[in-house]
């Protein structure tokens, strides 16, 4: 199976995501923001970095370039997509995930290791991933403060869409909220960064297991399929 792996000016962690996929039994193709041939990826990852420069706020520019409206396609088809750190923003300001990503509490980047807790498993990338497990993974954002209406909130968990939750809050999301998914499961976005923790050299090959997990679904979806 091929993933794809989405290059934005500015994308800084996209080289990182090409190796996990790899390491998880995939074949990696990057794919640019400036065309719109997802060349066959039966499934999609959005980076972290500073596309475009991050100008006006994190995503919003990115949204418009050609490769985001084959992505949306993509992920209306059922195509699984994952958006990690910038990849989610980009995602939320697209409108494929609920909310929006504000500044952190405090104004300040933030860069540690955090401890977040699987709370959903309806996603390719979380489903061969044990109930509840605890996941050590590093954040580097300086907009990752998840936010949305109380009653939308009240929504997502109620429809079992919040993902993953930090144990140690590190920039005031609420609800500890470090990832959601959409209505139908295949659009993951995720603030922590798995490609970071894809080998036990980085400190910890946590991140390895959502790869993992993408390359078995993915698998069973392309089997289900013929």
């Amino acid at each position: 199976m091929r993933v794809g792996v989405v290059r934005f000016p500015g994308s800084n962690c996209d080289a990182d995501a090409y190796h996990a996929v790899e390491l998880a039994g995939a074949e990696a193709v990057y794919l640019w923001h400036e065309e719109a041939d997802l060349h066959g990826s039966d499934a999609v990852v959005l980076p972290g970095g500073f596309a475009y420069g991050d100008y006006l706020r994190a995503g919003v520019l990115a949204r418009f370039s050609p490769i985001m409206r084959s992505v949306a396609v993509a992920a209306g088809r059922g195509v699984p997509v994952l958006g990690i750190c910038n990849g989610f923003q980009v995602l939320a300001e697209a409108g494929l995930l609920p909310g929006a990503l504000l500044r952190n509490e405090g104004l300040r980047f933030v860069h540690r290791w955090v401890a977040l807790r699987l709370e959903g498993r309806g996603t390719p990338f979380t489903a061969a991933l044990p109930e509840g497990i605890v996941l050590r993974m590093p954040v580097a954002h300086g907009e990752g403060r998840y936010y949305d209406e109380p009653a939308r909130l009240d929504e997502l968990e109620r429809e079992g869409r919040v993902v993953f939750r930090y144990i140690d809050n590190p920039n005031g999301s609420l609800r500890d909220i470090a990832g959601v998914r959409n209505e139908a499961g295949n659009v993951l976005g995720l603030m922590p960064h798995p490609e970071r923790a894809d080998e036990p050299l980085l400190g910890s090959a946590d991140g390895l297991l959502l790869f993992r997990s993408l390359v078995e679904s993915a698998a069973a979806m392309m089997g289900a399929r013929r």
